[in-house]
Parts: structure tokens; C-alpha cells; sequence
């Protein structure tokens, strides 16, 4: 293979390929001690969740629950609305390795998806509270301004089972509304979140 060269003059028309198309943008970084929620809300506390980005990407890392063997899970709120209780379906599946490589298992979830429900969505299905427990994993929402379309979203989330297992649920679904969503909150199903981190990323057009 023959070697390319390049005069100043060809690399300095070169487009810095560095620049903002298909970046990703730090928005909001919440962290939880002992709190019951973490919450994004569009205009408040610079949160940004409005048409600046047509997809956005929350990080939840090492959630740690204060009770064990419980859910971790996400809802919305449409634009005006309250409760996080927005209409959604969704569908789920799981696979799981144990410790002492006693077993393992690939299968849908039937408990972990929604037919146009309004429950909070599963990220995560048995997360123990163990010192060295915890989930992690990241959530995309796809334009969720639009007026015209539902919301859809996708989920890759790996935890620690109480039952010494590494176990990774994936999430997909949508929000049946044609509302704009601006406001999504994380939490377990019981007891607070005891200590994490979940971050907020803005992702522009490539």
C-alpha cells in the first residue's frame, strides 16, 4: 500500500470532524443520597428536555437501593401533566449468569412489559441492596418533543441480583401520546435511592 501525502494546504480544508454534528452534550448530572426520586424537568434546575435535541441519553450509574430485591424504573410526564403516569407500551427481555456458573438464561419478561399501561417502567427487575450492589445502565428517549409522533424509547440495564447473579434487562417501548414529554423521573419500587449518579445527555443530528 502506497503512503498519502498531504501539504498544508490539503489538511487545512480538511472539516474538523470533531465538531458539535452527532455530539454528545453533558445536560445535568443528579445524585442521589437517600432520595425517594431523581426527577428531569424541562426549564428547571438547567434541565434541558425539549426540541435542542432529537434524542437524549439518561446514564443511570451504580443506583444503589436502600431496600433489597427491588425494581428500578422510570416514567414521564407529558407537557402540563402530573403524576408520571403517561400511557405506555412496552416490551422487555432478560438474560442472567450466575455466580458459581450454576446457571444461566436468556427469556422474555412477561411481568416486565406494559400494554398500554401507566405503571412506572421497569429498567431493572430484582436489584439487591448488598454493599457491593447496585444497577447501571443507560436510557434513550428519541425526540420527545414531537407533537406528531409517540415517544420511543430504548433501555440496556445490568444489575446485581440478591441471588449472587449478573443480570441484564433490555427495555423497549413508547410513550403513547403525541404530547410533547418533558419531565422524566427515575426510582425504586420501594425505599429511597440510596447513593448514584444518573446523567443527562443531550444528542444532536449526525
Amino acid at each position: 500500500m502506497g503512503l498519502v501525502k498531504y501539504n498544508n494546504q490539503s489538511i487545512s480544508s480538511i472539516d474538523d470532524v470533531s465538531g458539535s454534528d452527532g455530539a454528545m452534550t453533558l445536560i445535568k448530572t443528579l445524585t442521589a443520597s437517600s432520595s425517594s426520586t431523581l426527577s428531569f424537568v424541562d426549564g428547571s434546575d438547567d434541565v434541558v428536555l425539549d426540541s435542542t435535541y432529537p434524542i437524549y441519553l439518561f446514564k443511570y450509574i451504580n443506583c444503589h437501593p436502600a431496600t433489597d430485591n427491588v425494581e428500578f424504573s422510570f416514567q414521564g410526564n407529558a407537557a402540563g401533566g402530573s403524576g408520571y403516569n403517561e400511557t405506555v407500551t412496552s416490551t422487555m427481555f432478560y438474560a442472567y449468569h450466575q455466580e458459581d456458573d450454576g446457571g444461566t438464561g436468556l427469556s422474555y419478561s412477561t411481568s416486565g412489559d406494559q400494554g398500554q399501561g401507566t405503571s412506572f417502567i421497569k429498567l431493572g427487575m430484582s436489584i439487591g441492596n448488598a454493599n457491593d450492589e447496585s444497577v447501571s445502565g443507560e436510557l434513550f428517549l428519541f425526540n420527545p418533543s414531537s407533537t406528531t409522533f409517540v415517544k420511543h424509547f430504548m433501555a440496556r440495564t445490568n444489575y446485581a441480583h440478591p441471588s449472587n447473579i449478573s443480570e441484564e434487562d433490555n427495555k423497549a417501548g413508547y410513550f403513547n401520546t403525541t404530547s410533547a414529554i418533558d419531565e422524566i423521573q427515575f426510582k425504586m419500587s420501594s425505599g429511597n435511592i440510596d447513593a448514584g449518579t444518573i446523567k443527562l445527555y443531550g444528542i444532536k443530528d449526525s
